[in-house]
């Protein structure tokens, strides 16, 4: 029988939606526990509270995997003064591990917006606000006859991906010089001589994440002593990683909408603007809190915006424009659990990912 560790499925997980792509202020990761630990079952949830703790317990669960951190700031203390301390104490205590997978998974592609968007029948899919600063341009120059091999490596280390597209890179002929010092070890031609070489110029991007497994995976194919390249930041938009997302739903009155969703994401009730006396057809989505993108829906073209947290005023900044469907945190967010158990069990089929049964939401209605 093979034996997982922690760190099998955490590996994964980032890989899906790497730690980089968290917000600065977020807290995503391994929070209590050791990746080296074996891992028996896994239980997924929204938030982790005390009760998770114990349901995951009572299953056999020994790792759980949460979309809310439970520690977002630092801790100073751990003596039991509130849920947060309580929730540690008791995972440590029971040798529980505790992993969050937060805005990383808001921020990708098939990530929780993805899950609201299926969901609401979305089509034409597509990043509200993309992020930009993530991406690195590579240049380097290899000789000819080592432009495959080198070239390969870089494409495998996660360079070379834009969009739907793979191995993308720009390539110009032309030819190196170089001299040798005594202390040289040339590849080609000798120490002491000046050499001139046919090479390209070889350049792609990559996340700027990986610029050290791009750069590894650079030095150990290219047959330089000396590898000669330049890394450049861009601001280029990545429309593969940002926040909310903006798709097409069939073209229904604003009314049907609003019960269609209140369906669908299984709202108790939905605040939302006034109505305009038109008809709906893009929307615009964010899990959890989206008050920060309604400009961005807005400016999209969006006929509605779903998302959560809106305070009083905020309602007062759709200003005609939209309709601003809030629907509660919880309720957008509650079938990223789905998600969680659909990405493990695709990378993992005959391990037990069990799905937390407990209603995590804080809030109640009456």
């Amino acid at each position: 029988m093979t034996i997982m560790k922690i760190k099998d499925i955490t590996t994964y997980l980032e890989h899906i939606a790497p730690l980089a792509l968290q917000e600065s202020y977020d807290n995503c990761g391994l929070i209590v526990g050791d990746k080296e630990w074996e891992v028996s079952k896994v239980l997924v949830t929204l938030d982790c509270t005390e009760a998770i703790v114990d349901e995951a317990i009572a299953e056999g669960c020994n790792l759980i995997v949460a979309h809310h951190p439970i520690v977002f700031s630092g801790l100073k203390k751990i003596n039991g003064k509130n849920y947060v301390e309580r929730t540690i104490i008791k995972a440590i205590k029971n040798d529980v591990a505790i992993y969050a997978i937060h805005t990383n998974y808001d921020n990708v592609m098939n990530g929780v917006n993805a899950m609201i968007a299926s969901r609401l029948g979305l089509t034409n899919v597509k990043m509200l606000s993309p992020k930009g600063g993530l991406l690195k341009k590579l240049i380097t120059f290899i000789p000819d006859e080592h432009y495959q091999a080198v070239s390969s490596a870089v494409f495998a280390a996660g360079a070379g991906h834009i969009g739907n597209y793979s191995e993308t890179s720009f390539n110009t002929p032309g030819f190196g010089t170089f001299r040798g010092n005594e202390h040289s070890n040339p590849t080609i031609g000798k120490a002491g001589e000046l050499e001139k070489v046919a090479e390209i110029r070889f350049e792609t991007i990559f996340p700027a994440y990986l610029e050290g497994k791009v750069l590894r995976a650079l030095f150990s194919a290219h047959p330089y002593e000396e590898v000669a390249y330049d890394v450049v930041l861009l601001q280029n938009q990545w429309n593969q990683v940002g926040s909310g997302m903006i798709g097409e739903v069939e073209e229904q009155s604003e009314m049907d909408f609003l019960q269609s969703i209140k369906a669908t994401m299984e709202a108790k009730v939905v605040r939302h603007t006034p109505t305009l006396g038109k008809t709906i057809k893009k929307v615009a989505i964010c899990g959890g809190s989206g008050r920060f993108l309604l400009n961005d829906a807005i400016a999209a073209g969006a006929d509605a915006f779903v998302t959560a947290d809106f305070k009083y005023h905020d309602f007062f900044d759709a200003d005609s424009k939209i309709v601003v469907a809030d629907i509660g945190h919880y309720e957008s967010e509650q079938f990223t659990k789905d998600l969680l158990k659909s990405h493990l069990l695709e990378k993992f089929p005959t391990f037990a990912v069990l799905k937390s049964k407990i209603n995590t939401n804080p809030i109640n209605y009456l």
